[in-house]
């Protein structure tokens, strides 16, 4: 004779069990009634005390949208990264599988069509088989479950973890609650509109919550795609997700798959043919990870980096940091960028290859920003956001400031030494003084002592260079050095421009209101990388560049002179919506004409011999011989930055190419890069294949025309010798 191999009950327990089933029993009939008919009397003091509590109770559910991704998009559509709280796609109930909606039905409330959100059959059956066979079955109906995942939602929503409910831990209350709140779901919404909110909302695995996400995670489909053993498969996963997770426990999830397919056909949802075809196929997973946020970004890593901090910092998306915080990671957001992503890919080509295995971490950086809009088209650079073995790994993007105008984090390295790459606009600030770009200075000149009488009708002081040779005493650097001998000599300040001549940019400033180069560098955008301050051009070292500048700067401060001297401040979201299409703040053009038309068609003229005769004609590719371009070589004092900036009509570019540590103090002498040894690193010899390679590419996407010819210069001034003391 078999042995009741069951569990001992004693008299107690037994008697406890079945009071308990008459007890649910008379309270779940009470309940549905109480919904049906005006007035129930209750006998019981018991039960009168519950059905006050029950009354009391609220009836009115808001089911607002459950936490969606947001995603960010490139602005020609393609797909950036994904920013969830829970990886979480809304999809209306006609793009689900049929599949999906029938064995979600049949496996966890068959009934779900035919009761009124709460099923008393289902209570009674449960509480049988819990009090007469000690099983611990649920009687929650779909509309419960989605009442239970509304709640636990909206406490997460509001940043109460703490408070969320899961169905072994609810109490009599949380189960009268959810009844009640079930019942009046089911007047408002229809069947369809429950499962679908069901189906959208149900956890599947801690990197899928509702079915899209599911369906993307475990099997690189959609939700409309699902074939019926996948949906078996996930409709049997909801009820266990732990237990069923076919990544970790195949066995299981396969029997429960069969089971779920048994009762579609149970319940004659699904054909014996198509049963059996279902049951004999084998679970064939294709998981497709979802990375969370930029770290899991398909393109421009740094980028999406850069867009979710100018989220993150406006209080446009939320009073506080909080507020954004969850907007961005469970409002279901689109964000449209202004990213290209064509030219992102040619970029990253030519950023990658700069530097090659790049044992020593040298930095490689690019940026093009759109003159007349300030759109940022690409931003790429040559290190992993998230360390991997081998490679560069860092977090700063090398194209942006470390922080906004307004003090808050922009995760940026703080900018580099842009050297000659200033010079242009100390030229600039000449012509707009009405001066002749082809008069002579005295380029021969190599010291500016303490006391030199540099000009500054605002009244600021000048200082923090002189070139008293050996004057250490005086904190004095060497003499004014050039590049190369030859250079110290009398010659047309266009030339000494294009071939960048250091000794000419002083002889320059010396005839020029420092008051007038410090309006004309403001005017362009140029600031520090570091916070954002004013370069100071009364300190005089920075006429050769030695305050950090932030490659998406320099490249907006060019397109100013593409732009026949019109400024537009960088931005880089073009639309921002929900998935109830409100729409959220986006960043417009901020463009104003900063730079007289003239003043710049003049800066941009010279620039395009730079590479035709001066410092850049060894960069290759002549990308001059395929468009109209313009540019500027630089290199800082120690060779450890070098960039060569650069535009055409539509597009402007800064490429970068050096030492990204901080302080940034390593020197670019006798270095081997990429196998190649270096003696000194200059501008058009790294920055400036860089810059062309890509530029070659992206002037074929964005065909550029000729310049606007600059207008004729002015007659020659009285003198161009150093200014006299004053």
């Amino acid at each position: 004779m078999a042995r009741n191999k069951g569990p001992r009950l004693g008299l107690g327990k037994v008697l406890l069990r079945i009071f308990g089933f008459f007890f649910v029993s008379a309270l779940c009939g009470v309940l549905i009634c109480g919904f049906m008919v005006p007035v129930v009397q209750f006998t019981s003091t018991t039960m009168g005390g519950s059905i006050g509590f029950y009354e009391s109770l609220p009836s009115q559910l808001d089911v607002d949208s459950p936490s969606l991704s947001s995603t960010v998009l490139s602005a020609d559509g393609q797909h950036i990264a994904t920013f969830y709280a829970e990886n979480r796609v809304k999809v209306p109930l006609d793009q689900m599988s049929p599949f999906i909606r029938q064995a979600i039905v049949a496996i966890e409330d068959s009934r779900f069509y035919e009761h009124p959100g709460v099923d008393a059959q289902g209570i009674i059956r449960a509480l049988t088989s819990n009090v007469t066979k000690g099983t611990r079955q649920g009687a929650s109906t779909l509309t419960q479950q989605y009442v239970t995942n509304v709640l636990n939602e909206s406490r997460l929503s509001q940043g109460r973890p703490e408070d969320v409910v899961l169905s072994g831990d609810k109490t009599m209350g949380d189960k009268l609650r959810e009844i009640k709140l079930a019942l009046e779901l089911e007047k408002r919404f229809s069947k369809d509109q429950i499962l679908e909110g069901y189906l959208n909302i149900v956890f599947f695995n801690r990197n899928a919550y509702g079915i899209e996400a599911a369906s993307r995670y475990f099997f690189s489909t959609s939700a409309k795609d699902l074939t019926l053993p996948q949906a078996a498969l996930l409709a049997g996963l909801v009820n266990g997700p732990s237990v069923y997770d076919p990544t970790t426990a195949p066995e299981s999830a396969f029997a429960r798959r069969n089971l779920v397919l048994d009762r579609m056909l149970e319940q004659g949802k699904i054909t014996q043919v198509d049963h059996d075809a279902a049951v004999a196929s084998p679970v064939e997973l294709k998981i497709t990870p979802s990375l969370q946020g930029c770290a899991g970004a398909t393109i421009a890593i740094y980028f999406c980096d850069y867009v979710s901090h100018l989220i993150l910092n406006n209080e446009a998306y939320g009073a506080t940091v909080e507020d954004r915080e969850r907007l961005l990671y469970r409002g279901g957001l689109t964000i449209t960028t202004t990213l290209d992503s064509r030219l992102q890919a040619a970029a990253q080509v030519q950023v990658d290859a700069s530097a090659g295995a790049n044992p020593d971490k040298w930095g490689a950086s690019m940026t093009t920003v759109q003159p007349g809009t300030g759109k940022i088209l690409s931003m790429a650079q040559n290190t992993v956001f998230v360390p991997q073995d081998g490679k560069f790994d860092t977090q700063l993007n090398f194209n942006v400031d470390a922080k906004d105008e307004n003090g808050n984090d922009l995760n940026g390295a703080g900018g580099f030494q842009p050297g000659s790459t200033m010079k242009p606009f100390i030229f600039a600030e000449w012509l707009n003084e009405g001066k002749s770009p082809t008069a002579v200075v005295d380029a021969s000149r190599r010291v500016y002592p303490v006391g030199f009488p540099w000009r500054s009708s605002c009244g600021k002081v000048l200082g923090g260079y002189s070139t008293a040779q050996k004057a250490q005493n005086l904190g004095a650097d060497d003499d004014l050095q050039n590049n190369d001998e030859g250079y110290y000599r009398p010659m047309p300040i266009n030339y000494g421009l294009y071939n960048s001549i250091n000794t000419a940019t002083f002889a320059t400033a010396a005839q020029l209101d420092f008051c007038g180069i410090q309006k004309m560098v403001d005017a362009v955008g140029l600031h520090s990388g570091l916070d954002n301050a004013q370069i100071n051009m009364h300190q005089i070292g920075n006429l050769l560049g030695s305050i950090g500048v932030a490659p998406v700067v320099l490249a907006s401060a060019y397109a100013t002179f593409a732009n026949d001297g019109t400024y537009c401040k960088p931005i880089a979201i073009t639309d921002i919506s929900d998935s109830q299409g409100r729409k959220y703040p986006a960043q417009t053009p901020e463009c104003k004409e900063t730079v007289k038309p003239a003043v710049a068609r003049g800066v941009t003229a010279v620039l395009q011999d730079v590479l035709k005769l001066g410092s850049g004609v060894y960069i290759e590719p002549k990308v001059q011989n395929q468009v109209p371009v313009a540019a500027k070589t630089g290199t800082s004092n120690n060779n450890g930055a070098t960039w060569v900036a650069g535009y055409t009509t539509r597009l402007a570019t800064a490429s970068f190419f050096g030492d990204t540590t901080a302080g940034q103090q390593r020197a670019g002498q006798n270095v081997t890069i990429n196998g190649k040894f270096y003696k000194s690193l200059d501008g058009y010899m790294i920055a400036g294949p860089q810059w062309a390679n890509y530029m070659m590419q992206a002037t074929a996407l964005y065909p550029s025309g000729a310049f606007n010819p600059p207008a004729p210069p002015p007659s020659p001034g009285p003198s161009t010798s150093p200014a006299a003391p004053r």
